[in-house]
């Protein structure tokens, strides 16, 4: 239970970093925004569908559906630092892995039939209206720009745009000012 909290913990701080800059008015800010209840109640169905609890981990899914109008499978895995910046409309296969620092807008879909769902690396970002289908690789670091379809694998540190989307920047890191990572733990805070 406490690596539970150790997780939602680092999780809020990412956000806390990525929206307001962190510190504690940004901390409290957090308590407060779009997302952040669905974030939470992610990590609880995640925790108990670990646990071979189902009913409780489909009571959160549930939970997450009706009052924050966002639903994540029940076996959708995600690394520390997971951000959903706003929460409505976000719907992410069961299938789905993604890695540590990743943060997803708001009317995001990862998606597909079965097994052939995406996989996102480290410290991805998909903007507000894409959708990410099929069994697809997102390399670390890259970036699925606004209202995007994604269809085939994205290299790391690359950014995408369009229907279908294509690269439009790659080779190397994003600019400085981009999302804050956690430790791997989750409990260090922001780090450049």
């Amino acid at each position: 239970m406490e690596n539970l909290f150790v997780t939602i913990a680092g999780d809020l701080r990412r956000k806390a970093a990525w929206c307001y800059g962190g510190g504690r008015c940004s901390m409290l800010k957090v308590l407060v925004t779009d997302g952040t209840a669905a974030m939470v109640l992610y990590r609880l169905m995640q925790w108990s569908s670990r646990r071979g609890l189902a009913p409780l981990a489909m009571l959160f899914n549930k939970v997450n559906a009706v009052f924050c109008h966002c639903v994540v499978g029940r076996h959708a895995e995600f690394g520390p630092g997971f951000v959903m910046v706003h929460s409505a409309g976000v719907f992410i296969n069961s299938g789905v892995r993604g890695g540590a620092n990743v943060t997803v807008y708001q009317q995001v879909t990862l998606g597909g039939e079965g097994a052939r769902v995406p996989t996102l690396g480290d410290g991805v970002l998909i903007a507000a209206g894409a959708k990410v289908v099929g069994p697809v690789r997102i390399g670390d670091g890259a970036t699925v720009a606004a209202n995007s379809l994604v269809l085939g694998h994205v290299p790391p540190h690359t950014t995408v745009l369009g229907v279908p989307a294509r690269p439009v920047w790659g080779g190397g890191p994003r600019p400085a000012a981009r999302v804050p990572a956690v430790a791997a733990a989750g409990a260090e805070g922001a780090r450049p």
